[in-house]
């Protein structure tokens, strides 16, 4: 989407949540913007602040999906005045296709797969079990350099998950089942971008999804950006040294 307006983003409450929808227009869009929506992370972090800050949510808890949610969440918690953490995520991708998702894992969860993507690519759980040691190691190890024996209290806590883009919604459909297996109360994921069709999927689980755009395609969440650099580890800890008590 190139609509630069800080008003147009797509959100769908909860039923009872009491939450008038007219007041949140969605801005779609079929194409990549002509240029870049976001001139990076942390602009559209600032922008998405801006529905967010229209939920009146009480005191939420902001999490990030490393890497790329972390300067999403830095952002809007500068704007909000809320504390922000991680919660670590890995895709599970397919064999010898690694960028091609077929699940992920989620700290403290179990794999969740796509059985009907499984199927089209002719593949068993079993097939994909390597894989999944392999991330779980990777997953434990980024929770002990991000955030070292520090605890994630979400028991009760209104929770914001945030990242750079929604494309297939994997790493997303994981951190939100940890995070209510968890106790989390009120659950926002918010992002930036997101393809509709996995915002609407997500919607009709029950999520409460909030995206200041919702192209109808989405060929890559970088398209949406001027930078989308990769970032590190040490760009990630440089953040969330900066992070309110």
């Amino acid at each position: 989407m190139g609509d630069d307006d800080d008003r147009a983003f797509a959100t769908q409450p909860r039923r009872g949540a009491g939450f008038d929808r007219q007041a949140f227009p969605a801005a779609v869009m079929s194409e990549p913007p002509r240029r870049p929506a976001f001139a990076d992370r942390a602009d559209a972090g600032r922008r998405l602040a801006v529905p967010l800050g229209r939920l009146g949510l009480n005191r939420p808890l902001l999490l990030a999906l490393p890497r790329g949610g972390v300067p999403v969440a830095a952002a809007v918690s500068a704007v909000l005045h809320a504390p922000y953490d991680v919660l670590v995520a890995r895709k599970i991708g397919a064999p010898g296709r690694s960028e091609l998702g077929v699940g992920a894992i989620a700290e403290g969860g179990e794999p969740v797969l796509d059985a009907e993507l499984l199927a089209r690519l002719r593949l068993r759980p079993a097939d994909v079990a390597g894989t999944v040691e392999r991330e779980r190691a990777e997953l434990a190890r980024r929770v002990t350099r991000y955030r070292g024996d520090r605890p994630l209290e979400v028991a009760g806590r209104t929770v914001v998950l945030l990242d750079d883009g929604l494309a297939t919604g994997g790493t997303a459909r994981a951190a939100i089942g940890v995070l209510r297996a968890a106790g989390a109360g009120p659950l926002v994921l918010a992002v930036p971008v997101g393809a509709a069709d996995t915002v609407a999927r997500l919607r009709s689980a029950g999520a409460q999804v909030v995206a200041v755009l919702t192209p109808d395609r989405l060929a890559s969440v970088g398209e949406w950006y001027a930078d989308f650099r990769q970032l590190t580890d040490d760009d990630v800890l440089r953040l969330l040294d900066r992070r309110l008590p």
